[in-house]
């Protein structure tokens, strides 16, 4: 008797690939989902996530796919994280994952695998039609909810982020460590992989919600919404200190300097004025005494005050090691001046450092803040004439 090969298995083992199912507790409908898949290929891994119903026996009947399993049940994003580690140690490149309820289609496994040719190094998320499917208003919100923290977060917008039809380039993704391992995962795993500038794109699928106590969901609007919500606060908070700032500098290594500097600076459509203000604010934040934090900060906040990132970056570079015992001792004189110091005791050389103003350290806090100002102010002003000179026809 002749075995038919499954339709989409010589695609799937050029591009070696696989298809990855969580599950916990499907079993009413977690045989259907496998046979479905096996119509398409045979390379699948099920992670087997401690359920507590017949899930095992079901597996057992289907000799020909991978699984693993484990007791205890720890929850959707540990059973990803584990699936994917198994399939890179056997050699796969990529894995497509889907829920093992019964909404993704096999049929739809065809666009991931043309997609990534593509786009090889991507993260492909599939965007299901949400206006068509019977879709809970719950869900809906939380949809709506997670899409705009991710586009706050990355600056990228993604119609579907709460979307678990999605295939990840394992590559790229290897080695990193995650501290969720609930349903956030999702959420944590794009966003992080964004910052790295690994493309997160997507793709349209087809999606299928039965009806009535037919669906089966172990979401918990509550306690998962909550979980969500906490993960979307910590990325932020990373995301002005380190994701957004990391991000953009990866993007200007990437790209030819003085094409970037015309692109983003001379033909870019902010007005002088923005320009200048960008360069006055990067000027300030050097100078500010959050010494360690200021380039960060800086970059941060430009996300916030949507200002140009390239100037605040080189701007705020006049904090380079060679210019701080100057900076410092202008920073301490100002605060001199402004506090009735004798300026006859104060007397610069290169040895000038953070020791030596720990005795007046009130005198040099005011006397930086005021000198970023003054400094802030100086800059903002010649860089609107040198703008206005270099942008003329803009």
């Amino acid at each position: 008797m002749t075995v038919a090969v499954p339709k989409y298995e010589d695609r799937f083992i050029e591009k070696n690939a696989c298809v990855l199912i969580p599950t916990y507790n499907n079993a009413q409908v977690l045989a259907t989902v496998i046979e479905n898949v096996l119509q398409y290929t045979l390379q699948i891994i099920v992670v087997c996530d401690g359920p507590t119903d017949n899930t095992l026996e079901i597996l057992k009947t289907f000799p020909e796919i991978d699984i693993i399993s484990y007791k205890k049940n720890k929850g959707k994003g540990f059973a990803l994280r584990k699936g994917m580690k198994h399939a890179l140690d056997k050699g796969y490149k990529y894995a497509i994952s889907m829920d093992s309820d019964g909404q993704h289609l096999g049929e739809d496994l065809i666009h991931f695998l043309n997609q990534s040719d593509k786009n090889p190094q991507a993260i492909i998320v599939g965007a299901r039609n949400m206006e068509n499917a019977k879709q809970a208003k719950s869900s809906s919100f939380a949809n709506r909810f997670s899409n705009f923290w991710f586009h706050l977060e990355t600056g990228i917008k993604l119609p579907d982020t709460q979307s678990g039809y999605r295939l990840y380039p394992l590559q790229k993704l290897a080695n990193r460590k995650y501290f969720s391992t609930k349903y956030e995962f999702e959420i944590e795993i794009l966003v992080r992989a964004a910052w790295r500038l690994i493309p997160v794109i997507s793709v349209p699928i087809q999606v299928l919600y039965p009806e009535g106590e037919k669906r089966i969901t172990h979401f918990r609007a509550g306690r998962d919404f909550t979980r969500i919500s906490i993960l979307n606060t910590v990325l932020v908070i990373i995301m002005l200190l380190f994701g957004r700032p990391a991000m953009f500098v990866r993007k200007i290594r990437r790209t030819n300097f003085k094409t970037f500097f015309k692109e983003r600076i001379i033909e870019s459509s902010e007005t002088n004025l923005k320009l200048s203000l960008s360069a006055a604010f990067g000027i300030f934040m050097g100078i500010l005494p959050i010494w360690g934090w200021q380039l960060i900060s800086a970059i941060g906040l430009a996300y916030i005050f949507k200002l140009n990132k390239p100037i605040v970056i080189v701007t705020a570079n006049i904090s380079i090691p060679p210019n701080i015992p100057v900076l410092l001792f202008l920073s301490y004189y100002t605060g001199a001046i402004l506090t009735g110091h004798n300026l006859n005791d104060i007397i610069f050389d290169w040895s000038f450092n953070f020791e030596m103003i720990k005795r007046d350290f009130f005198m040099y806090l005011i006397g930086s803040v005021v000198f970023a100002i003054f400094s802030a102010l100086i800059t903002g002003l010649l860089s609107f004439f040198v703008f206005s000179l270099l942008r003329r026809k803009k």
